[in-house]
C-alpha cells in the first residue's frame, strides 16, 4: 500500500509542472472603466496612447494623446520611440478591441499599460471632453 502511494506521489509530482503549465496566464495589462480611466489620466505621469488611426485621431481625441496606429507594422518601434517605459500607459482605440491587442503587445515588451474598455466611443457617451 505504502509503494502505491509513493508511485502515485510521484506521478502527481511529474504530472504538476505540466497541470500548471496548461493555465491561462493573466493578461499583461488592466482594462479600466471611463471613470476610473479618467482618474489615471489625471496623473501626469501616466503617458496617453491613442492607437487609432490617424484619421480617427484627427476627428477628435483624449486631450494629451500621443497617437500611434497599432495596425501599423512599425507599431512597436513607433511605440517605444516615443514612450518611457518607466512610467505607465493609459491606452485606447475606438471600442475596446484594438487597444486590447495594443495593450497586450506593449505588456509584453515591458510596459506598464492600462486601457480603456469602452474605448473613445464610451468616453464620449459618458460626456468626457474631447480634443479636436
Amino acid at each position: 500500500m505504502i509503494r502505491k502511494m509513493k508511485m502515485a506521489m510521484a506521478f502527481l509530482s511529474f504530472l504538476f509542472p505540466f497541470l500548471c503549465s496548461c493555465q491561462q496566464k493573466a493578461a499583461p495589462y488592466e482594462s479600466l472603466s471611463v471613470d476610473d480611466f479618467c482618474a489615471l489620466i489625471a496623473d501626469p505621469d501616466v503617458q496617453r496612447l491613442d492607437v487609432r488611426t490617424p484619421a480617427e485621431y484627427s476627428d477628435g481625441r483624449i486631450a494629451g494623446s500621443l497617437n500611434v496606429n497599432v495596425l501599423d507594422e512599425q507599431f512597436v518601434a513607433m511605440a517605444d520611440s516615443l514612450l518611457d517605459k518607466n512610467h505607465p500607459v493609459a491606452l485606447y482605440c475606438r471600442s475596446g478591441k484594438r487597444s486590447k491587442k495594443a495593450a497586450e503587445i506593449l505588456g509584453k515588451a515591458g510596459y506598464q499599460v492600462y486601457e480603456l474598455a469602452s474605448g473613445f466611443n464610451g468616453w464620449q457617451q459618458a460626456g468626457q471632453p474631447v480634443e479636436r
